[in-house]
């Protein structure tokens, strides 16, 4: 069985070529730079040689490419912006123009002298070339992707509280990390990164059955596959992104508490200071969104505080940020790899969604059965 999984975040796109048949630790494996990235690149590119930008294609994460085009706004440069590919800025296409792009049509734009920035979360064709230009043969069973999705907050809603009350929904709904994991069908009309993320897998790749999982429950699904973290009856996972933080307390896959904030925004120290306080039960909501964060959660049947601290379990880019901090934090490393945690993840959230191959995945996977 080989699952494809594409964990897309804002400094890498993690991509893992998980076959069942051998070692989790020979399955081929990649650390690319993120298709906002790649997109900051283009526009940041056309900014130096003065030239306009036309943005088209779809939806896709934020953060650089974001930048970059205000940087070439500022420049005096123009930017001109299809509707699906302006989404990408704000939902509000209003809010889009006011920035000073010019939405258009594709038929509007031809013949327009202009730097193409062709906007998509995942590219199946250039994953395949990849993989073909090593000889191995770019086919696979299933396809897990994962990205992080605020979502479309209503007008006048913070997009920082819809993401966090998308994520307690979840948790409320399911006590379990592994209830992240959907197939299309069943993602929300709201989250609108992960429905045309997974709708531009489809188009590229009809065949192969989709599951999508959010990136921070996919990064603490695979860091519990550490052995040393798993052996724990509670858990601490604390995946420092290169853009957000996300703390789960856990029982094994049951959520006790968890706060989401933004790496950029909150120091070694504060990230300490919030998972003492998380751990202790006394970390509060405010706490975290009056600090630019998203908030702190703790589910209603959550037991007593337990006397002796749980693990520490630290996984993401950006874990140095705590190292040497009273948390005594462990960098986990499920599988001997911590940048494609993410990706086993997303393996394990497919198999929970297609029963029939969910023994020989978690087998070669190494997790017990449940």
């Amino acid at each position: 069985m080989k699952i494809l999984a594409v964990d897309v975040g804002t400094g890498t796109q993690d991509i893992l070529l998980f076959d069942s048949t051998g070692p989790v630790e020979n399955c081929v494996k990649m650390v690319m730079p993120s298709p906002t990235q790649i997109a900051a690149g283009r526009i940041r590119r056309a900014t130096r040689e003065r030239r306009p930008v036309f943005l088209t294609g779809v939806i896709q994460g934020g953060g650089p490419c974001h930048w970059a085009l205000e940087d070439h706004l500022r420049a005096g440069l123009p930017a001109v912006a299809t509707p699906a590919a302006a989404r990408t800025f704000d939902d509000d296409l209003e809010q889009v123009e006011r920035m000073g792009v010019r939405i258009v049509s594709e038929d509007e734009v031809r013949g327009f002298d202009a730097e193409r920035v062709d906007l998509r979360d995942v590219d199946l064709p250039a994953i395949r070339a990849a993989l073909a230009a090593f000889d191995v043969p770019p086919a696979f069973d299933g396809l897990a992707l994962g990205c992080l999705d605020h979502g479309a907050a209503p007008p006048g809603y913070s997009d920082r509280l819809f993401r966090f009350d998308h994520l307690k929904r979840m948790v409320a709904r399911r006590n379990d990390l592994r209830s992240f994991a959907m197939l299309p069908e069943e993602l929300p009309d709201y989250l609108t990164r992960a429905r045309t993320l997974v709708e531009t897998a489809t188009r590229d790749d009809g065949d192969a059955p989709i599951v999508f999982l959010d990136t921070g429950p996919a990064a603490a699904l695979g860091a519990l596959q550490d052995p040393a973290v798993a052996a724990e009856d509670e858990q601490i996972v604390l995946n420092l992104g290169n853009m957000h933080t996300l703390a789960f307390h856990l029982r094994g896959p049951r959520v006790l508490s968890l706060y989401e904030h933004h790496t950029g925004e909150v120091s070694g120290d504060q990230i300490t200071a919030f998972t003492q306080r998380l751990i202790a039960g006394e970390l509060t909501h405010e706490d975290i969104f009056t600090s630019k964060g998203h908030g702190a959660y703790y589910a209603p049947d959550r037991p007593a505080v337990s006397r002796e601290r749980p693990i520490v379990a630290v996984t993401g880019p950006q874990r140095s940020k705590i190292a040497g901090s009273p948390l005594e934090p462990y960098m986990a490393t499920p599988h001997g790899d911590m940048m494609i945690s993410g990706c086993f993840g997303l393996v394990q959230g497919w198999a929970m969604k297609h029963q029939d191959a969910r023994g020989e995945i978690e087998a070669a996977l190494g997790i017990a059965a449940a």
